[in-house]
């Protein structure tokens, strides 16, 4: 048929019950367990039907039962107290200043709207939820993907199949962007073969728009159409395009809908050339130039590295760069060579360009996501700043967290709400509030747990029938997922992406042991998998293939099960259900982890590497550390150790604790500890502590640069381009004597206080530009300071011709072996950041 015509027809719906509609189109509600049970007292069949989406579930119900609604005085008054709640937590901030705008190529926001991939996204989509509780002036910037990221299907011998339904935008609660005017738009951007066009959808997550690009339209040739087809489809062209298109089309898009930033919030390189439009914007509107604008924006952007593992930070070969930063240069006035100047760091002339390099370039703050990533970040990022200390590189940390109320089964949920009181959220604050966690009577959060187990173990035997069913399983087969898992057997969840440093199958290497722990005649343990492979990815979905083969072992088959398609709804089970949360990664590749936090705020008990957010939340009253925090050179060694001391810590301290009912009906001291994971979970671990300190340490202070640098024609700006440009040129010059003691050095003994002197020459810079600073700390074999402490030197003379004495007392606090040196950096904290290279040493 050609000439079809799409009518779409809106139920009809009274005024007197209108915000249904409302309600529906801003997935606030998938976070708050009243909006969900006033669906469900609709009609719980159709909400189960329709995949718990509630825009969906409204077109679908029938007008007899809408209009029976308008007439029920409880329905309605209940509907009555959901609107004021959902006005007063989604109310948007009207702040002129303070804009936030977060851009991130994937966001986790519901199962139902499929735009993410894994733990990015799901903390894209926490932050946005947390922004919106806190009342954050924040616009998210992603693009639509008509079929988003893949799902996953097994076949017989476990191998991952992907299939890539189309989103249906119509059951999705977006519509389009519109300018201060009321008019839909589309934005555009040039490309090398031509313009890229992209409509503009708008998604509400509570107060927050979430705004979104869609190159699926007629003006677009089908290959462009493509660009935004998949999450992370296609080639290296592909992915750069995606990029650009988030980054540069995002930015006009915020421009067209009358939002202009103060500050810019980057989740990961995937949003690098975010900084090139800024700069167009900057110099266009408010009429600075290059180097003005670059300031502006450096001082004002925010990046956010997840990645410890080096190939997970993206590059592109120049030639493709250059070929698409030409096609966009008459209009952005941003000429190539800078930014790939930007995109290397100092020194490199043939390296691909790296967009993490290119982020942190043109970012005065920028973070790790948990405390050790940031020391493994400033490690692998020391050489974009040549002459820094490996603890001076500006990347600090801020620890991921999750957004409690869409991660907390309803049952504890009520629990927490019951003990805290209707303002919990802010009650975790509180240490003294928090711990009446611990008065919540042992046996009801025991049965909280186990109605989440038996609904885990309910959605797993469904799964693997619907598996079997695909396969045309005969009745036997289909008979044995009655007896799949048990309900009271301590059950391991592991869950994750199978990358290989994730170490999916390290409790497989002693397949023996596995099977006595799984079948133990008093501690029996199962264990639940699930995880998605890249589809390039054959190693990993090697791994998954082992998981599945070895689950079909006839004395693991009941204990042990791989769960297809890995997603929201699936983590959720998961998290809800499960006693213990496994995390297995090699040391220092785990950047933060998300996941166990998720099921410490439930009650389950992590058992982990001391890798990511594991090392600040580990004690152990909450859970176990295997090993503690040893790294090893022989990764084959590593694994046979790590899986050795899981074996034996499963065997005789988890599966023990959580069996020992000696004392009553329930595992007193299991539920202990669970109280305690939920303490430290909750009290630290969760999403409204995490942009809170992003507002407080990054966003307010990246506003206050924004608004000083633009005012008065960029005045501020220009004063620092100046001081940029008399650093750049003159700073050659500055040479640093190694210090001198008025005392013997090689005969100190402890609490010893000397005088140390340096003379310094600076050239044409000013005392007042620079900082000269003693640096000293404990050396390792080769004479080398280990970790460095700084300490301000005071201008004691001055000899003409551009020399300076300086000098400093010090007190040595302990014995040992120590370095000492003198060192030259420029005033002032933020030229330490924004300026590589700018450092002299003795």
């Amino acid at each position: 048929m050609t000439n079809v015509q799409i009518v779409h027809v809106s139920p009809n719906i009274p005024d007197s019950i209108r915000f249904l509609e409302t309600l529906s189109r801003n997935i606030w509600w998938s976070w708050n367990q009243d909006a969900i049970a006033l669906f469900r007292r609709i009609d719980a069949t159709l909400w189960r039907e329709v995949g718990g989406n509630a825009l969906e579930f409204l077109r679908r119900l029938p007008q007899p039962t809408i209009a029976a609604l308008s007439e029920d005085d409880a329905f309605k008054q209940q509907l009555g107290k959901m609107e004021a709640k959902f006005t007063a937590a989604t109310a948007r901030s009207e702040a002129i200043h303070g804009q936030v705008a977060y851009f991130s190529l994937e966001f986790g926001l519901h199962e139902t709207i499929r735009l993410y991939s894994g733990g990015l996204g799901l903390l894209a989509g926490d932050h946005l939820k947390a922004a919106s509780d806190l009342g954050v002036p924040l616009t998210a910037v992603g693009l639509f993907y008509h079929q988003g990221f893949f799902e996953q299907r097994l076949n017989e011998e476990g191998w991952q199949q992907e299939r890539y339904p189309d989103n249906e935008i119509g059951s999705l609660p977006m519509r389009r962007a519109r300018t201060p005017e009321g008019e839909p738009f589309q934005i555009s951007i040039p490309l090398p073969e031509g313009t890229l066009h992209a409509r503009v959808w708008q998604l509400m997550v509570g107060g927050v728009p979430l705004v979104l690009l869609d190159a699926n339209v007629p003006e677009n040739p089908p290959e462009f159409r493509e660009i935004t087809a998949r999450l992370y489809g296609g080639g290296q062209a592909n992915r750069l395009r995606q990029e650009l298109l988030l980054a540069l089309g995002g930015f006009r898009a915020l421009l067209r809908m009358g939002v202009e930033p103060d500050v810019c919030h980057l989740n990961e390189g995937h949003a690098a050339f975010l900084s090139i439009a800024r700069m167009e914007f900057l110099m266009k509107s408010k009429g600075l130039n290059l180097e003005a604008a670059a300031e502006v924006v450096a001082r004002s952007n925010v990046f956010t590295t997840h990645t410890p593992v080096p190939a997970g930070n993206e590059t592109f070969p120049i030639s493709l760069v250059e070929a698409h930063l030409r096609a966009l240069e008459p209009e952005t006035r941003v000429p190539v060579y800078r930014v790939i100047e930007w995109g290397r760091a100092p020194g490199e002339q043939f390296a691909e360009l790296s967009m993490t390099i290119l982020g942190l370039r043109l970012a005065h703050y920028a973070n790790g996501v948990s405390k050790l990533h940031g020391e493994v970040a400033r490690g692998m990022w020391n050489h974009v700043w040549p002459g820094k200390c490996r603890e001076e590189v500006p990347i600090g940390h801020v620890t991921n967290g999750v957004h409690a109320p869409t991660w907390l089964s309803p049952e504890i949920l009520t629990l927490v709400e019951h003990q805290l009181g209707p303002n919990w959220q802010t009650a975790l604050c509180d240490p003294k509030k928090l711990a009446m966690i611990d008065s919540i009577p042992d046996d009801e959060l025991w049965r909280a747990h186990e109605a989440g187990r038996t609904r885990l173990l309910r959605a797993v035997r469904t799964s693997v029938e619907s598996q079997l069913q695909r396969r045309c399983a005969t009745r036997a087969e289909l008979g044995a997922t009655k007896s799949l898992l048990h309900p009271n057997v301590l059950t391991i969840g592991f869950a994750r992406r199978a990358a290989s440093y994730k170490r999916a199958t390290l409790l497989l290497r002693n397949p023996e042991r596995l099977e006595a722990l799984l079948n133990h005649e008093s501690r029996p343990i199962q264990i639940v998998f699930a995880g998605k492979a890249h589809p390039h990815d054959d190693h990993g979905k090697d791994f998954i293939r082992q998981v599945v083969s070895f689950s079909k072992r006839g004395n693991a088959s009941r204990r042990m099960v791989f769960v297809e398609n890995y997603d929201i709804l699936v983590a959720k089970g998961l998290m809800h259900g499960v006693d213990v949360w496994l995390n297995t990664p090699r040391r220092r590749m785990e950047a933060s982890g998300t996941s166990g936090m998720k099921a410490a705020m439930n009650g389950g008990l992590n058992a982990s590497i001391l890798d990511g957010w594991w090392c600040e939340g580990y004690a152990p009253d909450c859970g176990w550390a295997i090993g503690n925090g040893e790294e090893f050179d022989n990764e084959d060694y590593q694994d046979d150790v790590e899986s050795a001391a899981l074996y034996r810590l499963i065997e005789d301290e988890i599966s023990t604790c959580f069996y020992d009912r000696s004392t009553a009906t329930e595992p007193t001291r299991w539920i202990a500890m669970m109280k305690a994971s939920m303490k430290m979970a909750l009290g630290t671990f969760t999403t409204w502590r995490m942009v809170a300190e992003y507002r407080d340490t990054f966003y307010k202070p990246a506003s206050e640069a924004y608004r000083r640098l633009t005012a008065d024609g960029g005045a501020g700006a220009y004063a620092e381009v100046t001081q940029r440009q008399r650093l750049d040129s003159l700073w050659h010059q500055v040479r640093v004597n190694p210090p001198v003691s008025d005392r013997e050095l090689g005969s100190l003994r402890a609490g010893d206080r000397v005088k140390i002197k340096t003379s310094v020459y600076l050239g044409m810079l000013k005392p007042g530009e620079v900082s000269v600073e003693l640096s000293f700390g404990p050396v390792d074999s080769t004479n080398q300071i280990r970790s460095h402490e700084s300490r301000p030197m005071t201008l004691s003379a001055e000899h003409g011709d551009g020399w300076y004495d300086f000098e400093e007392s010090l007190a040595w606090p302990s014995s040992g072996r120590y370095g000492l040196t003198a060192r030259v950096l420029p005033g002032g904290t933020v030229w330490r950041s924004v300026s590589p290279g700018h450092i002299t040493w003795a």
